[in-house]
């Protein structure tokens, strides 16, 4: 079976910690091109289904495929196919943003050049440009996120994990990056966008899974009716 025509795959996936099973049986397709909204209450998998497919832990059992590729096979050479914005994640507090992009640049094997053109290009779009120069300790929280949020679409990689994109964020940056996002997978790559905001899952997501128990009990196009809140309760809750 080749699986290299979707984005990701999971096919009866099993995951254990100790006595708990975190997923069970979970199975899974994001095609390439995809807005994925993944949605589920706290303790239902979704950070340890994100820690398999971006290559940090092994699955017990099934099958895990991110562009083509098994990332536990390899999991740094499929860590550089991807950008991640995990939750919470902050820059180094002992550098500025500048310095930060210029160590993912180099990382990303990317020359100053694009570095700074992309930076620019970020740093209007959130309104940061003032902030390139201040230590990462003097940032406030929504800052820190916008920097996070450029650091992780720097290389323009082809699919990206990110979780809770718009916290911190104010209304009017939330719009921008929601249109970014959108624009993003029209030119063709792909997005898996865990977060707890519903309202933002059916205003820009193409396809949403939820998840409870560690398996997915819904998965649809949400039609922008509300009614995305209501398979969401009974997911949750049935």
């Amino acid at each position: 079976m080749s699986y290299d025509s979707d984005a990701i795959v999971l096919d009866g996936v099993g995951k254990r910690y100790g006595d708990v099973r975190a997923l069970d049986d979970l199975s899974l397709r994001v095609e390439r091109g995809e807005l994925f909204g993944f949605l589920g209450p706290n303790g239902a998998g979704k950070t340890t289904t994100i820690s398999l497919l971006t290559g940090q832990r092994v699955p017990d059992e099934g099958t895990v495929r991110v562009l083509g590729t098994a990332p536990a096979a390899d999991p740094v050479a499929t860590r550089r196919l991807l950008g991640i914005l995990p939750e919470r994640e902050n820059p180094p507090s002992f550098m500025t943003p500048r310095e930060y992009f210029d160590f993912v640049g180099r990382v990303r094997e990317l020359d100053s050049g694009t570095v700074a053109r992309r930076v620019d290009g970020w740093a209007t779009r959130l309104g940061f440009r003032e902030k390139l120069d201040t230590l990462g300790t003097d940032l406030s929280r929504g800052q820190r996120q916008k920097v996070m949020l450029a650091g992780a679409f720097l290389h323009n990689p082809a699919l990206v994990f990110i979780d809770e994109p718009l916290a911190n964020l104010d209304p009017i940056v939330q719009e921008r990056v929601k249109s970014f996002l959108v624009e993003y997978v029209e030119a063709g790559n792909t997005v898996f966008l865990s977060t707890h905001h519903i309202d933002v899952a059916e205003e820009i997501c193409s396809r949403v899974g939820i998840l409870r128990g560690g398996r997915l009990v819904d998965d649809r196009r949400p039609t922008g009716d509300g009614s995305l809140l209501d398979a969401f309760v009974a997911g949750v809750e049935g």
